[in-house]
């Protein structure tokens, strides 16, 4: 029924093309031409990753049973190779016949538990671990969904839905990616990622998971810059963190938990980076990072104290995760910071704060809706350290023009609305003579400016 039904389909596949595409509605062709292609383009690949799977598997198999001595060992290899289409027991029907064979020209048991072992062995190889793997991303569907998919549908359909499994499950998925009402469908059994890098990077933190969340860096900065990681990674998730405080689904102790575990990961982060130095490979410093590497007899007489730079947050916890990304950004780069909790701005600890050494001060914040806050640290500051450097880092900052009023107002010397640029700005400050600033700072600055 299976064969004649397939048969019919073919012969009249351009008249049933045409209806469906009438069903989905002929308003959107264009989108429904795209789903078309997009289911018939993934069954392709599936059909032809299983065919070279069973392919190889008849050849292991051949091979194996002409070793082992099994007569007619090619026969076999074959029939175990097509038998395999039938997923999960074609391969139990493939082994049978070669056993038979082996009980009856062996007189002890050498040949049959060799060959049970061979099927056994490239069964539970190509089963669990290829299979799933290749013909998962063949097809668009996770390792998990290949699984979940058999199950389904062999309890629904029995034999025949075993053996359609795959197939149904890659059109759902396929309905999932270009129908927004099946959306659902796409993530529980797509294998494309789900939650982008800021947002499993703000997951993690919220999870207390810095392990993860160091392997993601170590992923990413094997292609980009740790500067690229702060920006495009960590700036955006606590931004996410930010609007989640907002709405108050964010609660307090949580943001206590994301700043001590970026703490903790800008520790393994900093370690990372040192032992990449050590070992002389880019596995944290991408090739293409413009930001230099700046030695201490590279620096001004100011910027060589014991702690030049010292960053300080805002208002709140966020506000100082932020400042310890930057920190861990400069720090790598050749300068040394100290950190600050927004508790010293109070007139009682502003006064006990000694910033005679210090060459610049950075102020973090992550909300810019508020500045009044900003306002307020930064002419404290101002009066305390006048020596200093006053560089605003306000990382929510919409546009530069928000950015500009908001530094004039509060007569900062700097303002900064990404890492990147922030940490351009210290490196400049802190090169010993102007014409000493490498060629990649002048570069990093006007890309950033």
């Amino acid at each position: 029924m299976i064969v004649v039904f397939v048969v019919f389909i073919l012969l009249q596949r351009e008249d049933l093309r045409n209806r469906l595409i009438r069903l989905a509605g002929s308003t959107d062709i264009p989108h429904t031409t795209a789903a078309i292609d997009d289911a018939a383009h993934r069954l392709s690949r599936l059909f032809l990753t299983q065919l070279a799977i069973n392919t190889s598997f008849a050849i292991l198999v051949g091979l194996g049973l002409w070793f082992i001595g099994i007569p007619s060992a090619f026969v076999w290899g074959v029939l175990a190779g097509v038998l395999r289409f039938i997923p999960y027991v074609g391969s139990i029907l493939g082994m049978v016949f070669p056993l038979v064979l082996a009980l009856s020209v062996d007189p002890g048991w050498s040949m049959v538990l060799w060959s049970a072992a061979l099927f056994l062995g490239l069964e539970g190889l190509t089963g669990q671990v290829i299979e799933p793997i290749f013909a998962g991303h063949s097809s668009g569907l996770s390792p998990v969904a290949v699984v979940l998919a058999a199950t389904f549908w062999a309890w629904l359909w029995g034999p025949v839905g075993l053996v359609l499994a795959t197939p149904l499950t890659v059109i759902l998925v396929v309905l999932g990616h270009h129908v927004e009402a099946l959306k659902f469908l796409d993530v529980m059994f797509g294998n494309e990622p789900v939650l982008s890098d800021a947002e499993a990077f703000y997951q993690r933190m919220l999870a207390r998971d810095p392990v993860e969340a160091v392997e993601q860096a170590k992923s990413f900065m094997a292609r980009h810059s740790l500067a690229d990681y702060c920006d495009d990674v960590a700036r955006p998730a606590l931004l996410l963190a930010q609007k989640d405080a907002e709405r108050g689904v964010l609660e307090e102790r949580n943001t206590k938990i994301l700043r001590e575990t970026v703490d903790s990961l800008a520790a393994d982060i900093a370690h990372e980076h040192w032992v990449a130095k050590k070992e002389a490979h880019a596995a944290i410093l991408a090739p293409a990072a413009k930001l230099p590497v700046l030695d201490k007899d590279q620096l001004a007489l100011s910027w060589r104290s014991e702690a030049p730079l010292v960053l300080i947050g805002v208002r709140t916890e966020l506000d100082e995760a932020a400042a310890v990304v930057l920190s861990t950004l400069v720090q790598t780069h050749g300068i040394a910071t100290r950190m600050e909790r927004p508790e010293v701005l109070k007139a009682g600890n502003l006064a006990k704060l000694d910033l005679s050494d210090v060459a610049m001060i950075c102020l973090s914040s992550v909300d810019s809706r508020t500045p009044a806050h900003i306002h307020y640290a930064a002419r404290r500051l101002r009066s305390r350290a006048p020596h200093a450097k006053l560089l605003l880092g306000v990382w929510s900052a919409s546009d530069d023009k928000t950015l500009t009023d908001l530094r004039e107002a509060v007569n900062a010397d700097y303002g900064a609305r990404s890492f990147h640029r922030a940490a351009t700005i210290v490196l400049e400050e802190a090169a010993k003579q102007p014409h000493l600033q490498t060629d990649s700072l002048k570069s990093a600055h006007s890309a950033h400016a």
